[in-house]
């Protein structure tokens, strides 16, 4: 054994309050965490991304969404085992550096900051939007920087300040989903007076060219369009490094993922494709929740649904900069990105890694307006993929984090992994299934996409292998009594012990 604390608790070291650099503070309450888990689940791409997943698959795209989210929950699983036991502001990126070595935590935490901050222009552009459409008299541009402005400075304030935000904006999201699903489903089942009976019903389900009117070929196609509106399911573990009970989080996120993907994913899309039929050219003019928001009689149903995407939008927002700036803080404090990036203030927020992560955010909006159809979408392509990735790191990860721990302190074992190894590799062959098939898909980008995320990671892991070479080759040159052998071989030697066993 090295001198390295046993299982360590990564990311989360408080350090004496008031003291800059003291480290993340304890600042999420539970009820915080509990709607960041729950909202987490809910992206804006569930609201204005279902309609093309409805055209192409059907009453078949409740079978897509069913498997994307019977995966995400393995995969939760996975991550909610390794989190529980090392609950860190790193989270798959710094249980990765652990189990594989530094070479995969540095390339996927790089990764998924890179994901997020490309994320940061998307959502912006969204809403500024929407925003442009209510208040015109204020430019599109204008719009996405107030927003980035507002959301920097809530972050930059104190982690505190971000779950109060997300709880309420989330708190939103969840409200308007629940209270669609009860009011749709009554219509559904002739309950609710004043709805065309003629339209709404179980029928829909078959009687429009059946349940899989393209094939059952269009359920995978239906997967690449829905596979990325689930992505953000992981946050509540990163977070949980910044909450009073770190495990008490990560185990009660971890356990309640099936029933918040069953309703708000499942439930939702269920609805809407009873209300109408899936082939209404209602769904495909207004979008499958305004079309179905319209068919209840529900008046200004489009500017409901503006209001809900937009809460969608500035949640996402305000989780992806916080995301993006925890996982800089935890490359920072690994040594795989500048040690600025690992200082905090005296209310325990890492200033630096929020300001390098919206200042990409700005470039990227200013590339979203200048340069849309080249370098922004550039940008979105290969960053695309990432989601499957950081999910197939998080299943080789857990293969030879449970031996680790088990091996350590398995006490800290209070999340499993199902049917352990063999439900982990079939989750592994899974995604690695659908990243195969999207090499097949050139009518939704999806070839491309793969394709272009492969480079960016290919370069990303270059890099990866090159800094640690350089690493190596200077605790070789140092020696173990040289002036900088110990902090240059510390973590690296740790890390390679570990990762061979």
């Amino acid at each position: 054994m090295t001198s390295q604390p046993t299982l360590p608790e990564a990311g989360h070291a408080p350090g004496a309050p008031g003291e800059p650099g003291s480290g993340l503070q304890a600042g999420l309450k539970n009820r915080h965490l509990s709607m960041i888990a729950i909202g987490g689940v809910i992206g804006a791409g569930l609201f204005v991304g279902s309609s093309s997943g409805i055209a192409t698959a059907g009453p078949g795209i409740l079978l897509s969404y069913a498997l994307v989210g019977t995966l995400v929950v393995l995969v939760m699983r996975m991550l909610g085992e390794m989190s529980a036991a090392n609950p860190t502001s790193g989270s798959f990126s710094a249980h990765a550096d652990r189990a594989l070595g530094r070479w995969a935590g540095f390339s996927i935490g790089w990764l998924y900051w890179f994901f997020w901050v490309v994320v940061l222009a998307v959502e912006a552009t969204a809403g500024a939007k929407i925003l442009e459409g209510w208040i015109p008299a204020v430019p599109q541009w204008g719009w996405a920087l107030l927003v980035m402005v507002v959301l920097t400075a809530t972050n930059l304030v104190s982690v505190g300040s971000y779950g109060e935000f997300e709880f309420w904006f989330a708190g939103i999201k969840v409200v308007a989903i629940g209270a669609f699903i009860v009011v749709g489903g009554l219509a559904v089942f002739g309950v609710l007076p004043g709805v065309d009976s003629d339209k709404a019903g179980l029928g829909n389900l078959t009687d429009h060219g059946g349940f899989l009117p393209h094939g059952a070929g269009a359920i995978l196609t239906g997967v690449l369009l829905v596979v990325f509106s689930f992505m953000g399911s992981e946050i509540a573990t990163l977070a949980a490094g910044e909450s009073e009970d770190p495990q008490r989080a990560v185990t009660k996120s971890t356990n309640s993922i099936i029933w918040r993907i069953g309703v708000f994913y499942l439930g939702s899309i269920f609805v809407v494709v009873t209300l109408l039929p899936w082939d209404d050219a209602s769904i495909a003019e207004k979008g499958s929740y305004v079309a179905a928001l319209d068919s209840l009689g529900i008046a200004h149903a489009g500017q409901i649904m503006n209001f809900i995407v937009l809460t969608s939008v500035l949640s996402c927002l305000n989780s992806g900069l916080y995301t993006a700036s925890r996982m800089a803080f935890s490359l920072g404090e690994r040594g795989d990105a500048p040690k600025a990036f690992a200082r905090t203030t005296s209310r325990g927020v890492p200033l630096a890694a929020i300001v390098a992560s919206v200042v990409f955010g700005f470039v990227a909006v200013f590339f979203n307006y200048k340069f849309p159809d080249s370098v922004f979408l550039f940008l979105v392509n290969s960053s695309g993929a990432v989601a499957l990735f950081v999910w197939l790191v998080i299943c080789f990860s857990q293969l030879r984090m449970r031996k680790i721990i088990q091996a350590e302190a398995p006490e800290k074992l209070v999340v499993k992994m199902w049917l352990y190894p063999y439900l982990t590799w079939a989750t592994a062959a899974l995604i690695v299934f659908i990243l195969g098939y999207m090499l097949t898909d050139t009518e939704h980008d999806g070839r491309r996409t793969v394709l272009l995320s492969l480079l960016v990671a290919a370069v990303v892991l270059a890099v990866a292998v090159v800094k640690e070479r350089v690493l190596r080759g200077r605790v070789a040159t140092a020696g173990p009594a040289g002036p900088t052998g110990p902090a240059e071989s510390g973590p690296s030697e740790s890390a390679d012990k570990v990762s061979t066993g």
